[in-house]
């Protein structure tokens, strides 16, 4: 299913006396999942016991970084490391990244080719006003990660896809073909921020084959169709689940791909605030322009550490077999205990884990009433059932672009506790018996 969506932010222009401010600050949406987490803290604040699976990061108790970076953090704050970073992140980084996605990845790029800065939202956001003016098309997948957000930022057309449980909420190349024409922007993400969910090899390589042949048909004066292609989970695939990207299937789209990447996810370092983008240098050249009037920057002492830690394979193995294993238990124990809800006949399903943090979840309760005779007429009002009489905390795919009659969720266990989830699933039993 496709919808276009359009401007679905708040009403710009005055608020009672408040002067009028910029059309963008009056019609951008603030994080959804940050006002969700407000609105949690308050409950827990006041005592109650809340398991909050909503935001896509680690209790650093349960998964903490890896010590060896902590040690060169720690090492580079001591020697120092406090002025101001090069512009595109510190030479030893880069060069360093380029060898760590050449030895796991076989992409090979030059440190020109590199862009550092303080996590991967910076890097999006720059790709976006790198390539997007206003008024042209993006294509993008919901639910996905804030796209519906970065081109209301560059005031771009929105072509948004909406998938499909049946193919596990990735876009196919028969979804995006109908809307190539005139589009300047793909935005991919895989494994996928909400779903846990990965692209397959051959799902990939035919949306592939459909940019490269479409910009083939691009006249010299036309401007191309890009791929900026977030990659930010690669790393923490479980099973037989493999990761493929655009430039190893194809590697003539190498200079129309753009990946964003970074260490926020794949060794719990959401923190530390340091991410990369490597692409062709025409597009890193113009992205650094842009960010150096940003100023979002990695601090130079993470940096000066990742340049050091990316190139210890040995510990980096290590750490992403023991991290992995306890990410992917939660996921499955958590998968499992939703499928035994389902054949036990409640209206619930789940996605079986592949990749990142993630765990699709489904609940349908909208049309039944609570135990007070209070019908739940939306899915919002089935979400907040489920955190007042469950006190579970999850993030509805409407906070992602997709439809707010979506009854799927994002599951996040960087917080999981496994010895909370039989209480959890106690819990959540209870409430969905009460309605009727």
């Amino acid at each position: 299913m496709e919808r276009i969506v359009g401007s679905t932010q708040a009403d710009s222009g005055s608020i009672g006396d408040s002067p009028l401010l910029s059309h963008l600050s009056g019609t951008l949406i603030g994080s959804e999942i940050v006002k969700m987490n407000g609105d949690i803290k308050e409950k827990i604040r006041a005592g109650e016991k809340i398991f909050n699976y909503t935001i896509g990061d680690f209790d650093p108790s349960i998964f903490s970084i890896p010590a060896e970076l902590e040690e060169e953090i720690i090492y580079a704050y001591r020697k120092h490391f406090t002025n101001y970073p090069l512009g595109e992140g510190e030479t030893d980084l880069r060069q360093a990244i380029c060898k760590f996605i050449s030895d796991r990845e076989k992409l090979n790029y030059k440190p020109e080719e590199v862009l550092v800065a303080s996590g991967g939202r910076p890097l999006i956001y720059t790709v976006y006003r790198t390539i997007v003016d206003k008024g042209e098309k993006v294509i993008y997948a919901v639910p996905s990660w804030n796209n519906n957000h970065y081109v209301h930022f560059v005031e771009g057309e929105h072509c948004a896809i909406e998938t499909t449980a049946e193919n596990n909420f990735m876009p196919t190349a028969d979804d995006i073909q109908p809307h190539l024409k005139g589009a300047v922007l793909l935005a991919l993400c895989s494994p996928l921020n909400p779903t846990g969910t990965t692209f397959s090899r051959e799902q990939l390589e035919e949306i592939c084959a459909m940019v490269l042949k479409e910009n083939q048909s691009r006249g010299a004066s036309e401007k191309k169709l890009f791929i900026l292609f977030d990659q930010m989970y690669w790393l923490m695939t479980y099973g037989t689940t493999e990761h493929y990207n655009p430039v190893s299937l194809f590697p003539d789209l190498k200079p129309y791909t753009i990946f964003v990447d970074g260490i926020s996810k794949c060794f719990a370092a959401t923190g530390v605030r340091l991410g990369w983008s490597i692409g062709p240098a025409f597009i890193i050249n113009k992205m650094k322009s842009i960010l150096s009037h940003l100023g979002a920057w990695s601090p130079l002492p993470e940096q000066k550490a990742t340049a050091k830690y990316l190139l210890q394979k040995g510990a980096i193995d290590q750490y992403l077999k023991i991290f992995k294993a306890g990410l992917f238990e939660r996921l499955q124990k958590i998968h499992a205990g939703f499928q035994q809800m389902k054949k036990d006949g409640f209206t619930v399903d789940s996605i079986a884990p592949q990749a990142a943090i993630y765990l699709t979840v489904k609940i349908e309760a909208v049309g039944k009433k609570n135990g007070a005779g209070v019908l739940l007429e939306k899915q919002s009002d089935v979400t907040a059932y489920l955190l007042n009489q469950a006190g579970l905390a999850l993030v509805p795919f409407s906070a992602f672009g997709a439809s707010h009659t979506s009854p799927w969720y994002r599951l996040s266990v960087g917080t999981v506790r496994i010895e909370d989830l039989h209480e959890m699933f106690g819990k959540l039993r209870d409430s969905l018996k009460k309605l009727n």
